[in-house]
């Protein structure tokens, strides 16, 4: 993520503007038990995101991360066990459910769009409320 973040960060300098989204996760912001080194790497993004907000701010990049929370994929329905998604949403979502990947899809629009235009260096949680517990 870094390495691909200096290269576009270039192009977009030479523009005078551009928009960096960088994919973190609500385990960026807190943890969760038995998953340290992807707790670790997402920290890590918010992190990158921010020094990398500080920077580039003044170059016309804006620089955001978008946080998911449990999302449902073609990956995470292949290795989680029958019925392990709906008992997770129950216990720890207060929507009651799992996000979509289209729901992600349209927060990562709205930051890479126009109409996030004064929002920089920010995290953006999509978790259905369950970080607010």
């Amino acid at each position: 993520m870094f390495l691909v973040g200096q290269a576009v960060a270039r192009r977009m300098a030479e523009r005078g503007r551009g928009v960096i989204v960088n994919m973190a996760s609500k385990n960026g912001l807190a943890g969760e038990v038995k998953y340290a080194h992807y707790n670790a790497s997402k920290g890590g993004v918010v992190m990158l995101t921010k020094t990398m907000a500080l920077e580039l701010g003044p170059l016309g990049i804006r620089v955001n991360a978008l946080c998911p929370g449990y999302i449902v994929t073609p990956l995470s329905q292949q290795i989680d066990p029958p019925g392990f998604a709906e008992a997770y949403a129950k216990q720890y979502i207060p929507l009651g459910r799992t996000g979509r990947m289209d729901e992600v899809a349209a927060a990562y629009a709205f930051l890479a769009s126009d109409e996030s235009s004064f929002i920089h260096g920010e995290t953006l949680l999509v978790d259905g409320g369950h970080l607010a517990q």
